[in-house]
């Protein structure tokens, strides 16, 4: 019987500073909802997950950019709507123009509507979407993945387009102009079925990538849930036990401490 060293009580002592720093872990994952505290908790499972919130960041952010390119397509689209019913216009006027039946009075008549529509479309290839124009003819590149990859958006082009610019620089004020406009603008007319075909394709392909994306960012936040999330029913488990033992680690440490006592009773 000792009286300098109280071995049990160390012991008990240093079972109780780990059960309490185990139960301390518990309270800080339980209250924080994350079983990395700090990176000692998971060192490697901290790196990985400081990778995947910056990818699902940047997944995040092509997301937004084929958002913002759906957009513009669909802005692209309306316009183009806008330009078809002008040339079925131009072209129904190339028509009444032809009728023999009307003087050139009646054709100047129908020649400034006609002209109008004309303008009309050249004033809509001059159209941007947030500074960038829809009918320049410039391919677009947009952001599809969170490593930079790029789909290359086919451009439109109103401006300089042949086809509508032809059309649009005609008249129907004789039937001989009227013949020659009602030519070119069919010729638009088949022109702008080709590129309204490939702002439909531009903009199928950019609903996949849109989809693509957010299946991915589901899965990297879903990886990435594994590794820092903690689970309730766990920790709450671990939380319980820990505290049973902090409690029966201090009434162990009490009566420790009192055994050395009991060497008194022999001194008496």
């Amino acid at each position: 019987m000792i009286i300098n060293t109280n071995y049990s009580a160390i012991s008990s002592a240093r079972q109780l500073m780990d059960s309490q720093a185990m139960l301390n872990r518990s309270l800080a994952r339980l209250s924080s909802g994350s079983r990395l505290v700090n990176p000692a908790d998971n060192a490697a499972g901290a790196a990985v997950s400081a990778r995947l919130d910056a990818q699902v960041n940047r997944t995040q952010a092509a997301s937004d950019n084929v958002g913002n390119a759906i957009s513009f397509s669909q802005t692209q689209d309306g316009y183009l709507s806008k330009v078809a019913k002008a040339l079925d216009r131009m072209s129904e006027l190339s028509m009444l123009a032809l009728d023999e039946t009307k003087s050139d009075t009646d054709r100047g008549l129908y020649n400034t509507e006609f002209l109008n529509l004309g303008t009309f479309i050249t004033k809509t290839a001059q159209r941007d979407f947030n500074g960038v124009s829809m009918f320049a003819g410039t391919n677009i590149g947009v952001s599809i993945s969170s490593e930079g990859d790029s789909f290359s958006y086919s451009g439109v082009n109103l401006s300089t387009g042949a086809s509508y610019t032809a059309a649009t620089g005609t008249t129907i004020s004789t039937t001989t102009n009227a013949t020659t406009a009602l030519s070119k603008v069919k010729d638009a007319i088949t022109q702008l079925a080709k590129d309204r075909a490939t702002v439909g394709a531009n903009q199928s392909a950019l609903n996949m990538y849109s989809e693509q994306l957010g299946v991915s960012k589901d899965n990297l936040i879903a990886a990435n849930s594994r590794i820092k999330d903690v689970n309730v029913a766990d920790e709450s488990t671990n939380y319980a036990r820990f505290n049973i033992l902090v409690q029966a680690g201090t009434v162990m440490l009490a009566q420790a401490n009192s055994t050395p006592k009991s060497a008194l009773r022999l001194l008496e």
